[in-house]
Parts: C-alpha cells; structure tokens; sequence
C-alpha cells in the first residue's frame, strides 16, 4: 500500500539511506540516545530530535497501515466495499480521518436492550 520509509524521508527531509540505517537498528533494538551517540556515522549524524520524530511517526505510520487492513477487511467482511470506498481508505493519511470514513459500516455493539427491542420488547 503505502513505502513507508519513502514518506518518512519525504516528510522528515532525510536521505532513504538515513532512514533505512535508523529503522534497522531501532528493530535491532537499540535506543534513541545508543542511536545519536554511538551510531552517527550509520545514520548520517542524525540528531536525537531527528531520531525520535522519525521513531514516533514510523510508529503512526505502520498502526495507520495495520488499521486500514483492519478496515477494509472488515467492510469488505460485511460486503460493503466499493471501489470509491477502497479508495478513500487507502487515500487517508490521519487515523482521525479514517475512523470518519469506518464509522458508518462499523458494527453496533449488542447489548441486552437492543436484543430486547429485536424481540419486541420496550
């Protein structure tokens, strides 16, 4: 769907090398301040700040993904995705935005009222 590092080096003004180098060793474990000190030469001499908003919106960026999966699996579950919709959703680039766009296919939850009022009760 979405070249996440791409967007990243796009948005943070950073080289893909850079951005490459901090990733694989944020999934290699190491901290933010191991990072800046010890392995400036990796990164391109990114600073701490640079460090943690590239960690911080790598984050956002990968829940975002997981979150539009979630959602399109789940419209398209109920049989109510369209290509306009599919669209839209891969299009979103803010969860506030997204959750707009679920919330009408998004299913009620089933409390003991509703199960009552289905059953002709008031």
């Amino acid at each position: 769907m979405l070249d996440i590092p791409q967007q990243l080096a796009t948005e943070l003004s950073l080289k893909r090398t850079q951005i490459d180098s901090a990733l694989s060793l944020f999934a290699e474990g190491a901290t933010i301040p191991f990072i800046a000190r010890y392995r400036k030469e990796r990164t391109g001499n990114m600073t701490e700040v640079e460090l943690r908003q590239l960690s911080d919106r790598f984050t956002y960026l990968t829940e975002l993904e997981e979150r539009k999966a979630t959602i399109l699996q789940a419209i398209a579950d109920a049989g109510k995705l369209t290509d306009e919709l599919q669209a839209q959703i891969e299009a979103c680039d803010r969860k506030t935005e997204l959750e707009d766009l679920y919330l009408p296919y998004r299913q009620k939850r089933r409390t003991r009222a509703t199960a009552a009022r289905e059953k002709g009760l008031e």
